[in-house]
């Protein structure tokens, strides 16, 4: 059904993977059933949603035929599991995170990311803020972490409070934060900051462990990590954030499964507000599971894989000159000091449209993202081709990848670099 290309020719040999962590990843990929069963596809499209293993699918079905109730509204054997459940996914929550107080933080259930920074933001932070205080927000990532906060802003201004809503600054070549322009904001009167772990667009480590000594021992700082938490490992000893919210499905849980933890050292306590209905068992059963299952593979060695996957395409990439690769530009050779991409990679044709490049792409097998990527107000404007990528994902996926993108570029393989 799906034409192959060949791989684009290199010199020196491709990147990416050791040879001993592809005998580690190899039966780790045949643990995917959507991956095996679609052997003429190449899914690459994880920052969208990632797949789901099979421990994690069995985990859902034991639950839904074995004691699916609802939790802490019954005093039968089903109900009560249910409840026990729940509960030991928010420790499970916490260990993953590697939580340095579980006794004093606590876990929250949620839709997803949007939800959770949205709950944040509406239920704790418009109850920490008075007139003149200052917060710092990031207008160049994902929308779910501008709106929200523009959100509060508004809401305390209905009451008569005003504050001043700062853009994050920004480095203008690699695109990290300007942590010298945010220590100068931190003079002010800094209450909270937001910001992203890992950016949706460019693939970059935002260096969220530097902001704590930059705004201080006291200013709560929340931490989007949707795109981190089942990537790579967290040490929230080391970042010393006051929320953390990701999203189950992008952590190989089901889709409407979303957590955030809370530290509760800086600040009111943090609770939802409202009644809280009914929560999505079978998500959070699934969330259980799927950490589980990234523990015993191990994200150290995950990280490790999708960056050498990601270094193997921003090398190819960088040797076709039709193509304009976002992010930090220093990041694109193997041989780069600076790489720093999270297995996430977003380009442009330079003459061809992201949707047309998306269409081609697909009818070749290759299913990739090709739109605006939900970019917050100062982020890119123009539509782009992301590819990200998971332990599922192959260097031979990639090279695929590279043959298509190549033979629409109508560039010489191997061609001189930009």
């Amino acid at each position: 059904m799906y034409t192959t290309t060949s791989p684009l020719p290199h010199d020196p040999p491709p990147a990416g993977p050791s040879a001993g962590l592809r005998e580690w990843q190899r039966p780790l990929r045949e643990q995917f059933p959507i991956i095996t069963g679609h052997p003429g596809l190449a899914y690459l499209d994880s920052a969208a949603t990632a797949q789901k293993p099979r421990a994690v699918l069995d985990a859902v079905q034991a639950y839904l035929t074995g004691c699916n109730a609802n939790a802490g509204r019954g005093t039968y054997t089903w109900a009560n599991r249910t409840t026990a459940l729940i509960e030991e996914t928010r420790e499970r929550v916490k260990a993953f995170l590697g939580d340095p107080d579980p006794e004093r933080s606590s876990v929250w259930f949620t839709g997803g990311t949007t939800e959770g920074l949205r709950t944040v933001a509406r239920d704790w932070l418009v109850r920490e803020l008075a007139d003149g205080d200052e917060i710092v927000v990031p207008f160049a990532d994902h929308e779910a972490n501008l709106l929200p906060w523009l959100e509060a802003r508004d809401l305390l201004a209905e009451r008569g409070v005003r504050i001043t809503v700062h853009p994050m600054p920004y480095q203008r070549d690699s695109r990290d934060y300007d942590l010298d322009a945010l220590a100068r904001l931190a003079r002010g009167r800094l209450r909270f900051v937001a910001v992203t772990h890992v950016h949706h667009v460019y693939g970059a480590d935002m260096n969220v462990h530097r902001v704590r000594e930059v705004v201080g021992p006291d200013v709560p700082v929340c931490l989007d990590a949707a795109q981190s938490v089942g990537h790579l490992p967290l040490d929230l000893a080391a970042l010393d954030v006051d929320f953390v919210v990701f999203s189950g499905h992008k952590a190989m849980a089901l889709p409407g499964t979303g957590v955030v933890w809370a530290r509760g050292r800086r600040g009111g306590a943090f609770r939802p507000g409202g009644w809280h209905g009914t929560p999505n068992t079978a998500g959070i059963v699934s969330l259980r599971a799927a950490l589980d299952w990234l523990d015993a593979a191990g994200p150290a060695r995950i990280e490790e894989w999708t960056v050498g996957l990601g270094v193997r395409l921003t090398d190819g990439l960088a040797r076709l000159d039709a193509y304009e690769v976002l992010g930090c530009p220093l990041s694109l050779a193997a041989d780069s000091a600076v790489q720093r991409r999270q297995g996430l990679v977003t380009f442009r044709h330079r003459t061809v449209g992201a949707n047309d490049v998306g269409f081609v792409l697909a009818a070749h097998g290759l299913l990739v993202r090709a739109d605006g990527l939900c970019q917050a107000r100062a982020g890119e404007s123009e539509s782009s081709v992301r590819v990200s990528l998971h332990v599922y994902n192959t260097p031979e996926e990639v090279d695929r990848l590279l043959g298509v993108l190549s033979t629409l570029a109508g560039d010489r393989p191997g061609g001189g670099r930009r």
